[in-house]
């Protein structure tokens, strides 16, 4: 796997490159601003992008605002943003179409190597995978309130990418269960089940930004 990374941070991508390096990930670049990430990408054509969502010059949403023009020239392109910040405008417009392949997670949330690690296999392979506290506050007023602790586990492993037996195994609980779990959040929040683990966090996300 090939990955290009945009971090100001030299400690945390120096960090970074050491890190996949020892884990058999080629790190084609590393890259400070928006320019940098635009140029590294369209010179590498690499298999996943990680940003920070502010980078120079303004620190502000330069980074995550590269990674939508990214999408919209190469759709399902692997992006994973990875930032101390949920830039909700640009979050739901980076998930809302619907074709997978986009990771969001809060550096300080990143706990295990090992879990990180398997969070960018899963997004560079067409997974989804979202913190928590991420899609808490994209949900924020649409029904999320409604859900039972239960419910909100379960979104939260929909969020990370799991598919129903992998939801059933991690919370100890019945395929029957997670059926009816999912069918109850959906209904919370006014939406249809869908097939796929990841695209119906998809749908959900998608739901919100068209304001409905």
């Amino acid at each position: 796997m090939r990955v290009v990374i945009a971090e100001d941070n030299v400690l945390l991508s120096s960090g970074l490159e050491l890190l996949l390096g020892s884990k058999g990930i080629d790190v084609a670049a590393v890259v400070p601003d928006q320019p940098g990430l635009m140029a590294a990408v369209a010179e590498h054509r690499p298999d996943l992008v990680i940003a920070d969502v502010r980078l120079p010059p303004s620190f502000r949403d330069e980074g995550i605002k590269a990674a939508v023009a990214l999408r919209a020239a190469d759709p399902g392109l692997p992006v994973l943003v990875l930032s101390q910040y949920v830039e909700k405008l640009y979050a739901r417009e980076l998930l809302a179409d619907g074709s997978g392949g986009v990771g969001y997670l809060l550096k300080d949330r990143v706990s295990r190597v090992s879990q990180f690690v398997e969070d960018l296999r899963r997004v560079a392979a067409g997974g989804t995978v979202m913190d928590p506290e991420v899609v808490a506050q994209l949900m924020a007023g649409s029904g999320l309130e409604t859900l039972t602790n239960r419910e909100r586990e379960v979104l939260s492993l929909m969020a990370r990418g799991l598919g129903n037996a992998e939801i059933g195994e991690e919370l100890v609980i019945t395929d029957n269960a997670v059926h009816k779990h999912i069918g109850n959040i959906f209904a919370k929040l006014g939406l249809a089940v869908s097939d796929g683990g990841h695209r119906r966090v998809l749908a959900v996300l998608a739901f919100l930004n068209e304001g409905r």
